[in-house]
């Protein structure tokens, strides 16, 4: 907005030194009182057009550009972002309904099409209604409001009233009415964060501006004369009074019927309070924002940008919901902490009533998890207040969660009383006691064909916390990482029906590259010597994991693993690598497992898919890369067929059976856990979707010794998947030339050159291995390391 304050002070110092310049001129020429009249007289002329020379230049005004705000949506034209102090939504005067101009031209200013900047009837009009009649009118057209809302202070003062006057003429002078017109109607507040009627119509009725009807015309059009009062979400009583005021008004100006009048005073109206952004895609709004703010700075928040993404509502909403769940069956399984907090209640319940309100604004609702304030608790029932006032009971099971803290010998800390803050749920409509958990999960789903991603959910809140655990979490990924060295291995001759030892193994500092003694584990204690290399995979075998990396060298696997994303820095060559002991996010789990998805292929995940300003033009378009493109090609074709029969087998006969409840023979998938149950895995796909899931604290500790990606990951993998795959048709991979089937299993028809393996079955017999310390009672110390 223009500061003019710096221009009127140097024109009032210039006009001094001229009028006293002037009067010592004119004493001698003029009679005492005449010299005095033409001084009154000069004064005020001069100061006009002073103040009118110092106004902001006519370029100011015809290029005026509102701050729009930068505007997040899915791929199917939902939003989930908006950044930017004003809410806008620019709208072309030709696309504003004809209703609502003359709805806001009848009550705000009926003889703009007459006046030039300035109603002097309008004046006269309300000078006498104001010292006649019973209320106070203001005069101000719709010009005047322009050159207020656009380029003066609302402070209410003499020189602000003559500066808007002055800068109304100027408008009038080089804009056109109907220029004049479209800045009103997307400049003016309305409420609610609503800057101009585009975005009011989305904000109160959820609707674009083209659509509203004449009632809700009636309605938006009563809001600029004073939008706290005539907000029909604060002050439903008061704006319906306005609006039927402006309907009246309609009618007996003739813009519509008696019939169109009684039919839009009868009509119902629907205010929404709409146009906040889907709360279930903060995590990819918050990563958009900050890729733009990257590329555009700060502009990024008023130039208009809108961005599409790659998200589709029903997958993300499918994500989010699968992550919620999945974390409140987990805590349904921990022992309750307590109420969040306390309070003092007053003995008056008006008084209550005012200090819980104030109070659970520091306990924000959690989708649908509610804080709570306690006024009544024993063992049988409690009695509790949500932040909307709304008076909650609950009694019998509901209570079971937080029994131990309703006894009278309760911990005080932690004692459910009159004053706590608690946490509730409702289910079936009764009412529940639970607490927001202290775990995390979250996931993010990719298409294996072009990288876009599909869904993503960064953690349970954003609101709690806005660290979003799908890109920024570098966590082990235990078993989940096996995959990549069984791929490197059918590189280096082996195959899946490769007999391995499941047998204890101790490795001495050498076999470990100095990395001192180690002695892993299976997850469950138990071995079952010489398997496949199929079933190893297929049971997490972490004794098949270890020989098999041994035989081909972690420094060979770690360099292969490059292929898929993966950096070395985060995976050092060394022996624990076999059971995923590095560090990976799940988005980049979810690329590295579309390359098995997709035949091959390695393809970068990507989020926007076009950006435009406000205008419509587009200012950037994504290029994806595509698998099927041989030169993102990073594995052989047998390969990834191979890799992926052998992860399917993980589904049928695995640590992944589970999944098979979703009925659907072309899923695969790898659970991984890592040592201590720290962090929990599920990575999967059908060809064309994969999802990875992490579970764990953002402080690593142990889940609970039971606890796996099996059985807290993999759950939530399958109701996601059960959601995205619905219009997914199951698709059969046809087996690659070059690879063969033998007794049921698949081989490389030809190992590659060096191997010194040329046809099938020579490596199936005796794969050699690395020398092996006997396992003995004094064996060296154990250092676990990767789960199933």
């Amino acid at each position: 907005m223009p500061n003019i304050k710096p221009e009127w002070d140097k024109a009032r110092a210039a006009l001094k030194l001229r009028l006293s310049m002037l009067m010592r001129s004119m004493r001698g020429l003029m009679p005492g009182r005449l010299w005095l009249a033409a001084i009154c007289l000069l004064i005020p002329i001069i100061s006009l057009a002073i103040a009118y020379s110092s106004l902001p230049a006519v370029e100011t005004l015809t290029h005026y550009q509102p701050k729009v705000p930068l505007r997040v949506y899915t791929a199917d034209d939902v939003l989930i972002g908006e950044f930017g102090e004003e809410h806008r939504e620019f709208v072309s005067l030709k696309d504003v309904p004809d209703i609502l101009v003359k709805s806001i031209l009848a009550i705000e200013d009926e003889r703009f099409y007459k006046h030039s900047g300035v109603d002097y009837f309008g004046i006269v009009r309300a000078a006498f209604s104001n010292i006649f009649g019973n209320s106070m009118q203001g005069a101000s057209t719709i010009t005047q409001q322009v050159a207020r809302n656009v380029f003066l202070s609302r402070e209410l003062t003499f020189r602000r009233k003559i500066n808007e006057v002055l800068l109304a003429w100027k408008i009038e002078r080089n804009l056109s009415k109907e220029q004049i017109l479209e800045l009103y109607l997307n400049e003016i507040y309305l409420g609610q964060r609503a800057y101009g009627f585009g975005a009011a119509a989305q904000i109160y009725f959820g609707k674009r501006l083209e659509n509203i009807t004449t009632a809700e015309a009636a309605m938006l059009a009563g809001l600029p004369k004073a939008p706290s009062a005539y907000n029909p979400v604060t002050n439903p009583q008061r704006a319906s009074v306005r609006q039927k005021y402006i309907l009246l008004r309609l009618y007996q100006l003739g813009h519509i019927t008696k019939t169109e009048y009684e039919a839009a005073k009868a009509e119902v109206l629907d205010v929404k309070n709409a146009g906040k952004p889907d709360p279930h895609a903060q995590y990819v709004a918050e990563m958009v924002r900050q890729l733009m703010y990257e590329q555009f700075g700060e502009e990024a928040y008023t130039r208009g940008l809108v961005v599409r993404t790659t998200i589709y509502k029903s997958d993300q909403d499918a994500a989010f919901q699968a992550v919620r769940q999945g974390v409140m069956n987990y805590e349904a399984k921990q022992t309750y902490r307590g109420p969040e907090a306390y309070m003092r209640l007053p003995a008056s319940m008006e008084d209550a009533e005012h200090a819980i309100a104030h109070e659970l604004t520091k306990h924000p609702d959690s989708d649908d998890i509610y804080a709570a304030a306690v006024l009544e608790a024993s063992p049988l029932i409690v009695t509790a207040v949500l932040s909307s006032g709304e008076k909650i009971t609950i009694t019998g099971d509901c209570l079971n969660f937080a029994a131990d803290m309703l006894k009278e010998d309760a911990p005080w800390k932690a004692k459910v009383e009159r004053g706590a803050i608690i946490r509730v749920v409702k289910k079936n409509g009764a009412w529940f006691i639970t607490q927001m958990p202290e775990v995390e999960s979250a996931l993010v789903a990719v298409n294996s064909e072009d990288g876009a991603i599909r869904a993503m959910v960064g953690g349970f809140d954003f609101n709690r916390n806005k660290f979003n655990r799908a890109t920024q979490a570098w966590r082990q990924p235990g078993s989940s990482f096996k995959p990549f060295i069984y791929s490197a291995s059918l590189e280096r001759g082996m195959s899946p029906s490769t007999i391995v030892s499941d047998t204890p193994i101790h490795l001495d500092n050498e076999q470990t590259g100095g990395a001192g003694r180690w002695s892993p584990e299976n997850y469950d204690g138990t071995y079952d010597g010489p398997i496949t290399m199929r079933q190893g995979l297929a049971k997490s075998k972490n004794m098949v994991s270890v020989r098999i990396l041994l035989r081909i060298d972690p420094v060979y696997a770690t360099e292969y693993a490059t292929r898929f994303g993966f950096s070395i820095d985060k995976n050092r060559p060394n022996v624990t690598m076999a059971l995923g002991t590095g560090a990976a996010t799940p988005l980049q789990m979810a690329s590295a497992y579309g390359v098995f998805a997709n035949g091959g292929y390695r393809v970068r995940p990507y989020i926007i898919s076009e950006i435009t300003d406000l205008t419509g033009k587009r200012l950037s378009v994504a290029a994806p890369e595509q698998a099927g493109d041989e030169t993102r090609r990073v594995i052989d074709k047998r390969n990834a067929f191979i890799m992926d029969s052998m992860l399917k087998e993980v589904v049928k006969h695995g640590t992944a059976k589970p999944a098979l409840v979703l009925k659907r023979p072309d899923i695969a998938g790898k659970t991984g856990t890592t040592n201590h149950s720290r962090d929990a895995w599920f990575v999967g796909y059908q060809s064309k979707i994969v999802a990875a899931v992490w579970f764990g604290f953002d402080q690593p500790r142990s889940l609970g010794e039971k606890e796996t990606g099996g059985g807290l990951a993999l759950p939530i993998w399958i109701n996601f998947m059960r959601s995205a795959m619905r219009t997914e048709p199951v698709e059969a991979r046809t087996m690659p030339e070059g690879v063969i089937q033998v007794k049921g299993d698949y081989y490389y028809d030809n190992y590659p050159p060096g191997t010194g393996i040329d046809r099938v079955g020579v490596a199936d017999k005796d794969m050699p291995q690395k020398k092996e310390v006997p396992h003995k009672k004094d064996a060296p110390q154990k250092h676990p390391h990767g789960k199933r």
